[in-house]
């Protein structure tokens, strides 16, 4: 999440970009465009590989991955630094975030993609089963393009990749151009576990380069990223004809029943709206607590919320915003809230004693529907508390979005939760706990509305890299159909009777 400024064209002809802290504001390094000819030369080479690397047997694609996953266990610190460098924020974070789901990941995958893929024998149904066999067969769709973000700079491009590789593709990732060496990591990962030359690549460059990958030889697109740009995307997509997955903004509710455990409640809204300086698309945005408890769940919340440490350094729990645009948006919505009648609790500033881009955890009460902080994607650190009479209400406000990520009840009656969770319109949804369902790998993720399309993780994420082939054996090898010709009259009506001997009233077909 490293500041991006550019710099003079190199003599290659590849544009410059210099990257500066977002902590420090100091320059941190800089990077060369790709080109959209070095590009194609990246997805030629992705493409060559891939018919080698799809030969290779489920078990055998595993192997690299738990070659890799032995590899990120070893060297944590080498990529926790990394990371950390390009966006300073607390080191639990990163681990939490970008260490253990990765590691979770290249597991599961490599033992669970054999079964989620294997060719299927379907049972048919009525009069098809005495005739013919069906077979479903996963193959891979080519070469996946996954386009990441700055916010998960790490696990959001490996994790589709570890997906699509397991499915029997090559993979191009090209990482935000705010976090450049975070989103590299996934190709030296992968060389570091002897994955072939072709198989995992990285370009690095800006929004031109991502652009040229649009345009490329490529089969499937993975975005990760804005509303904006995933329209562009799919846009792309669609004149192309290949398909893509989208998950893009959120402005996830979080509701508190009058039941809840205020204190784990509490706890839980501090670590959904805080963690990675609110900076994740899941992120809990808005919180509605039923008004009979609100004062005591409020009270409990700026307790937590001023015991937060912001630094650059050594131990602290809110990080720096990625980028001077991100800061300005989170600075318009806390002004618009409070021009409209918001009363700020704790926070709703800069941080006046950090020199980078801090913005205090803040805790916002009196706020409605009327105000950006409400029903636009913040995407920082505040806490908008809204009291609620019932869970009507909760849900009525809790689904007035143009977005649906994820979303949160909390209440100690599990059969209420689940209920709730039914009512509310989104794409998952964590009863007693913030947003974890991207963690959990058996779990499909994405949204509704313009949260995204698809659906990534788990067997549905997995078989989105697949092209699903049926196969039909008959089973009187072709007999039926070798004397369907010449037709006649007499072979439709025997047709007909057929037709009315299997689906007529009372046949149970």
């Amino acid at each position: 999440m490293a500041i991006v400024k550019p710099l003079k064209t190199g003599s290659d002809g590849r544009r410059q970009l210099q990257l500066l802290s977002p902590a420090t504001l100091e320059p941190i390094g800089t990077i060369a465009c790709m080109t959209t000819e070095d590009v194609r030369d990246i997805v030629a080479k992705a493409r060559k590989a891939q018919p080698g690397w799809a030969a290779l047997t489920f078990e055998q694609r595993g192997e690299y991955m738990r070659k890799a996953l032995e590899i990120l266990l070893a060297r944590q610190d080498d990529f926790i630094s990394v990371i950390e460098r390009e966006g300073p924020k607390p080191r639990l974070d990163i681990v939490q975030m970008d260490i253990f789901p990765v590691c979770d990941a290249l597991g599961f995958y490599a033992k669970s993609a054999a079964t989620f893929l294997q060719t299927q024998k379907v049972e048919l149904h009525g009069v098809l089963a005495m005739t013919k066999d069906l077979y479903i067969m996963y193959k891979p769709l080519g070469v996946a393009a996954v386009i990441s973000p700055w916010n998960g700079p790490f696990v959001l491009a490996i994790v589709p990749a570890i997906q699509a590789l397991m499915a029997g593709n090559t993979v191009v990732v090209k990482p935000s151009s705010v976090t450049p060496m975070s989103g590299k990591l996934v190709e030296d990962l992968f060389k570091m576990a002897g994955v072939p030359e072709g198989v995992v690549s990285v370009v690095i460059g800006d929004s031109q380069s991502g652009q040229a990958l649009l345009e490329a030889d490529i089969d499937k697109v993975t975005f990760t990223g804005s509303v904006a740009v995933g329209r562009h995307v799919a846009k792309t997509c669609a004149e192309r004809l290949i398909p893509c997955t989208l998950e893009l903004g959120g402005k996830d509710a979080m509701i508190i029943c009058a039941d809840a455990n205020l204190d784990n409640a509490a706890g839980g809204a501090v670590a959904g709206c805080f963690i990675n300086t609110g900076q994740y698309c899941c992120g809990t945005e808005r919180v509605y607590v039923i008004e009979s408890v609100a004062d005591e769940l409020i009270k409990k919340v700026v307790e937590r919320t001023s015991k937060l440490r912001q630094a650059m350094e050594g131990d602290f729990d809110v990080g720096t915003l990625f980028t001077p645009e991100q800061l300005e948006t989170v600075e318009q919505h806390v002004a618009d809230a409070v021009a409209k009648g918001a009363k700020v609790l704790i926070g709703g500033r800069r941080n006046p004693t950090l020199k980078g881009l801090y913005f205090e955890p803040t805790v916002l009460v009196n706020v409605n529907h009327d105000m950006l902080v409400m029903t636009e994607e913040t995407f920082g650190p505040v806490m908008p508390i809204m009291p609620v009479k019932d869970e009507d209400e909760a849900i009525r406000l809790a689904n007035d979005s143009v977005y649906g990520l994820s979303s949160s009840v909390w209440t100690e009656n599990i059969d209420k939760g689940l209920d709730l969770a039914r009512r509310v319109s989104s794409g998952s949804c964590n009863i007693n706990d913030m947003a974890v369902t991207f963690g959990v790998c058996e779990a499909p993720f994405g949204g509704v509305r313009h949260s995204g399309i698809g659906r990534s993780n788990g067997e549905y994420g997995l078989k989105g890299y697949c092209n699903v082939q049926p196969v039909i054996v008959d089973k009187m090898s072709g007999a039926v159909t070798a004397e369907m010709y010449p037709t006649s009259v007499e072979k439709a009506r025997g047709m007909q009777e057929t037709c009315r001997i299997i689906f007529g009233a009372g046949s149970g077909s």
